[in-house]
């Protein structure tokens, strides 16, 4: 067969990407502990034409979050392997970048046969002493509900992870270090699941390090059941990767594995758009570190 021939054949048989699914509210009522005197304006894109462009694009800036979502894309049919990875978009707890690390997030994840979870997480910060709390009770409430659903979205319940940038990358890490002690009260019966992720993924995560970088802030506290975790960050980060490979080594130290890429050059906020650092291939280590765990194929190993 010509080659023009053959190309083109073997775009007819690719593998067609399923629509999302229908934005899901988080909450069935008010979000948990929400402050009385707390309103804001309709969420809206910040972005404006003086931001900066990420691998030459623009990116959507989400902000005023009052009503958490999940938005699931489904993994292809054909090449579905049972995992799930909820996606938590980094911004600063005051904007989202739900597009840069939210919805490109999920398609890259589709085309390794895994379904991505969206997650639109309350923002700005409600409190600023404690700026995580509100994202880490949606990041919680989304692993269970994601776990209750598993058998609708067609899910193995034991390979579901949760995948944070920077801001998110802490919310992603401390929910998924409380494991299954959830941090608001029961609303349904989706909450009997567990929010314990069996993986988790930090992509320059933030704020996890003190200001001196000499330790773990209280908050960020290992247990021994913590879930295997893959690290990437930047030397000359400016969000220090202090956070990664400090966290990193009481992951040694508990003997949870874990794998940890520091790369020379990078900075933040490159999502996993292609710029000319090398730091932009992190997918394909992440990549093979899933299939080490056996995410994408046959049973999730212990």
């Amino acid at each position: 067969m010509p080659l023009r021939l053959f190309l083109l054949a073997a775009l007819l048989t690719a593998p067609a990407f399923a629509e999302p699914l229908a934005p899901m509210n988080l909450w069935p009522v008010t979000p948990p502990d929400e402050p009385a005197e707390f309103h804001l304006e309709p969420e809206y894109d910040k972005t404006t034409d003086n931001d900066n462009l990420v691998g030459g694009r623009r990116l959507i800036r989400l902000t005023n979050v009052t009503t958490p979502q999940l938005t699931v894309y489904p993994a292809p049919a054909e090449k579905n392997t049972g995992a799930s990875v909820i996606v938590c978009p980094g911004g600063g707890h005051s904007v989202l970048a739900y597009d840069l690390e939210g919805s490109e997030i999920c398609e890259w994840l589709n085309g390794l046969g895994v379904t991505g979870v969206l997650l639109k997480y309350r923002v700005p910060r409600r409190d600023p002493k404690t700026p995580w709390t509100h994202a880490v009770q949606d990041a919680q409430r989304a692993i269970a509900l994601t776990r209750a659903h598993a058998a609708e979205w067609k899910l193995d319940p034991a390979k579901i992870g949760i995948m944070g940038f920077s801001a998110g990358g802490q919310t992603a890490a401390l929910a998924a270090l409380k494991g299954s002690m959830k941090t608001y009260a029961a609303v349904d019966s989706s909450d009997t699941a567990s929010s314990r992720p069996d993986f988790s993924i930090l992509i320059y995560p933030a704020y996890l390090a003190n200001k001196e970088e000499t330790a773990l802030n209280p908050e960020v506290t290992v247990p021994d059941d913590a879930p295997p975790t893959f690290f990437i960050h930047a030397f000359n980060d400016g969000v220090t990767p202090m956070s990664s490979i400090l966290l990193f080594s009481e992951l040694k130290r508990k003997k949870i594995s874990s794998e940890l890429h520091i790369f020379p050059k990078g900075g933040h906020g490159y999502g996993m758009r292609a710029t000319d650092e090398p730091i932009t291939r992190w997918p394909a280590l992440c990549e093979t570190w899933m299939r080490g765990l056996g995410l994408l194929v046959g049973e999730l190993k212990r």
